[in-house]
């Protein structure tokens, strides 16, 4: 009679191929190559948190000078601790500045100013980005040119136009030369060529839709996060802007910028005052930031997704 094969002692060893270098099996990685990636991503959170410091403390120290006096400030070294003395300051630039006015010149400006070039360059950069004319080309590389001329050309001639027009001390004089933006146009230019596909728009004209229907209804759901961009740099741009309105407008209808100059006078300047009337005058594009902040972090990850 033949005798029966004993059985293994042990469980069967695992084949060679199906281990992992370190000898612990299959789907663990080396803790060498996870200690490393942990290590990796404490130094970049470390960078980050660094350059999210200093990037605020600018701001922070805006806040700190604000609720300072100015003897405060002149202090060595000065106090990096919030003060008492912000609604006194805040009072100060009340009275020596008509800042309540200005800031709603400002937002008139500014408001009118971004929503005209949003809406101008995006049908300016549909057109050329997707639509076929005589032309083409040239225009969008005169509109491209003008890029490089310099905008202080163009204060004497744009000065003796609104003059004529009579215009002078308006808003009007403010809001209409900023209405059309060839970065803009070139900007949405450069959205819209990557970001609309050509099928989506001969599809939608196969179903019958004209050339408006087309850009209200196909064109700007797909440019919704270049034009929140394009927005909030407009919007930054012109609210900062101060050499035009400054030639343009007057101490009766001034914007944010041209309000500010007039604060902290006298033989020393009070910058106490003056970090205030910068606070005021900064709050406004934190809430437009904060307001389009979620459009740009979205096209953002649109295009991380896509691409």
């Amino acid at each position: 009679m033949t005798a029966l094969a004993a059985p293994p002692a042990g469980p069967p060893a695992a084949p060679e191929g199906r281990r992992g270098r370190s000898g612990r099996g299959p789907g663990r990685p080396p803790r060498s190559r996870a200690g490393r990636g942990r290590h990796g991503g404490r130094i970049a959170h470390a960078v980050l948190g660094i350059a999210v410091l200093v990037s605020a403390f600018p701001f922070y120290w805006t806040i700190v000078a604000a609720s300072r006096s100015n003897a405060d400030l002149a202090r060595t070294p000065p106090s990096l601790l919030p003060g008492p003395n912000l609604g006194h300051n805040l009072r100060q630039v009340l009275v020596e500045a008509d800042i309540g006015r200005a800031l709603l010149n400002s937002l008139i400006v500014s408001g009118s100013v971004t929503v005209g070039t949003v809406l101008c360059s995006t049908l300016a950069g549909f057109a050329f980005a997707k639509l076929r004319f005589r032309g083409r080309g040239m225009l969008l590389s005169l509109t491209v040119a003008t890029m490089m001329i310099p905008p202080q050309l163009a204060v004497i001639p744009l000065f003796m136009l609104i003059a004529r027009l009579q215009w002078v001390n308006q808003l009007q004089s403010v809001v209409l030369p900023g209405l059309v933006s060839a970065f803009g146009v070139f900007f949405m230019r450069q959205i819209l060529v990557q970001s609309l596909p050509d099928e989506l728009i001969e599809a939608a004209r196969v179903d019958g839709a004209s050339t408006a229907r087309i850009f209200r209804s196909v064109v700007l759901p797909i440019a919704r996060p270049g034009m929140a961009v394009l927005g909030l740099l407009t919007f930054m741009t012109s609210w900062n802007d101060f050499f035009w309105p400054v030639v343009a407008l007057s101490s009766q209808e001034p914007t944010v910028q041209v309000a500010l100059r007039q604060l902290g006078g006298g033989y020393v300047h009070d910058q106490s005052v003056i970090m205030a009337g910068t606070l005021l005058g900064t709050l406004p594009v934190l809430l437009v930031f904060g307001l389009l902040g979620r459009q740009i972090v979205g096209g953002i990850m649109q295009g991380a997704v896509k691409g």
